[in-house]
């Protein structure tokens, strides 16, 4: 299940925001075939039309905009398979081959929502429309990357807390 929170996520990011510009990995069918292949799905045009669509589905979803039944679609004649073997039981997805990414990203959306309910938001930057999986234990990551809009919101907050102690200058009277 960890990698597929990971696609979730990957799929939930396909839209970085960089110098105020947005980048669609998703926008054009090459790139987005190559993105799709690259976890698995089958890079078809049904495929990838299925992968934008709950892509905004699932934003709105996570940011609260939309009730979790537009993510049935999805699941449409999906199903799970038990099979029993010396490791274990384990679920085998079935589905048809270009509802597979989509169905999985759903399945990893209910597990997250599940078993760590309130741990995947958005990213505190406001200028950042990315998404994080909090894992930390005590559940309180705020930014995507503590790198990049976690040091960007801290260099502001922390220049606005300067900036609010320095006296005004008053002019000669």
């Amino acid at each position: 299940m960890v990698e597929d929170c990971e696609l979730l996520l990957a799929l939930l990011n396909t839209r970085p925001i960089t110098d105020g510009v947005e980048h669609d990995e998703l926008s054009d069918d090459r790139s987005a075939r190559r993105w799709s292949e690259a976890r698995g799905g089958t890079g078809t045009t049904l495929e990838l039309r299925r992968l934008r669509r709950l892509r905004e589905h699932l934003t709105h979803v996570v940011l609260g905009q939309a009730p979790v039944t537009v993510l049935a679609e999805a699941l449409e004649g999906a199903h799970q398979r038990p099979s029993l073997s010396e490791a274990g039981l384990s679920w085998e997805l079935v589905t048809e081959p270009d509802m597979r990414l989509s169905a999985r990203v759903v399945l990893a959306w209910a597990w997250v929502n599940e078993h760590l309910p309130g741990r995947l938001r958005p990213c505190g930057n406001d200028e950042c429309q990315l998404f994080l999986l909090d894992r930390s234990k005590a559940n309180k990551a705020r930014w995507c990357s503590m790198a990049t809009c976690g040091n960007r919101m801290k260099a502001r907050r922390h220049y606005e807390r300067i900036r609010s102690h320095v006296p005004t200058q008053r002019g000669d009277q």
